[in-house]
This record gives C-alpha cells, sequence and structure tokens, in this order.
C-alpha cells in the first residue's frame, strides 16, 4: 500500500533544502512548492553565494514554480518552508495568491505569519493565504539553532 503525501513528507523536503544551504554557510531554510500533490519547486537561501538579499528560500521557490505553471498566480499551490517566512517573502506570497503557507518554527524577531505580525491574512489586502504552523517543529528549529551556535564559536574564536 503506497502511503499518501502528507504536510510533514513534504516538510522533510523542504528540511532537505536547508541542509542544502547549511552545507553552503547559508542560513538553513529550505522551502518547496506543491501543485496538486507534487512538488513544482525546491530552494534554499542563497543570500550569500548570489549576493542578493532578496534570494531566500521563498523567493526563488516562486521564481520556479511561476516558470513551472507558466503564470505569476500560484492559487492551487502550497508553500513549505522550514522558517515562518520574513514580511518580504509574506508579501511576495500574497501577491503570488499561494493557498496554503505551512512552515515548521516560528521566527520570533521578524516572523511575518503571526510571530511579529501576520501579513497573510490581512482583511486589507486582496488575497488571504490558510496558515498552517508547527510542522516538524524541532527539526526545522534544531537546524537553524546548530547553524547560529556553530557562526557564534567561529566569531568567538577570531
Amino acid at each position: 500500500m503506497i502511503k499518501p503525501v502528507n504536510d510533514e513528507d513534504f516538510m522533510r523536503e523542504a528540511l532537505r533544502q536547508a541542509q542544502k544551504a547549511y552545507t553552503a554557510r547559508e542560513v538553513p531554510v529550505g522551502a518547496v512548492i506543491v501543485r496538486a500533490g507534487k512538488i513544482i519547486a525546491r530552494a534554499h537561501n542563497q543570500v550569500e553565494l548570489l549576493k542578493d538579499a532578496t534570494a531566500h528560500a521563498e523567493m526563488l521557490a516562486l521564481t520556479q514554480a511561476e516558470a513551472a505553471v507558466g503564470d505569476w498566480r500560484l492559487t492551487d499551490c502550497d508553500l513549505y518552508v522550514t522558517k515562518e517566512p520574513c514580511p518580504m517573502c509574506a508579501g511576495a506570497l500574497v501577491h503570488t495568491r499561494i493557498r496554503r503557507v505551512i512552515f515548521g518554527c516560528p521566527d520570533p524577531s521578524a516572523g511575518a505569519a503571526g510571530s511579529v505580525m501576520n501579513l497573510f491574512q490581512m482583511p486589507t489586502l486582496n488575497h488571504r493565504c490558510e496558515i498552517t504552523s508547527a510542522v516538524l517543529q524541532q527539526e526545522c528549529a534544531a537546524i537553524l539553532q546548530d547553524f547560529f551556535r556553530k557562526r557564534r564559536a567561529e566569531q568567538a574564536e577570531l
């Protein structure tokens, strides 16, 4: 019997993308976009590699998904991301009309899905995204905590 794919399965793929970022010494955030039960985009943070402040996993995944769909409107797509999106990414996700945003761990300093603000469900915007939080939260938080713990240790050695 084939097990149906669920939120945790897609978040595990986002975690694989986050691991790629970790290996590349980028902040380890990964994202995938799903349409009709299939992944149509995969990305991880590439801010340092591309020297581009907008190269967050979500933004890169949006560009891939738009190409896959052939439109900038992603009304029947869901985004899985390991960390709560920032305001920049949340704005882009609302603009592209993503149906659902599923994230792993909250971002208490810059989260735009309820931690600091909730751009996804602002009544004055033309679209609202459903939000599901805390999917594989511990695993998503652990990779970020490990990354920053190692970065702080490296800085202390200098």
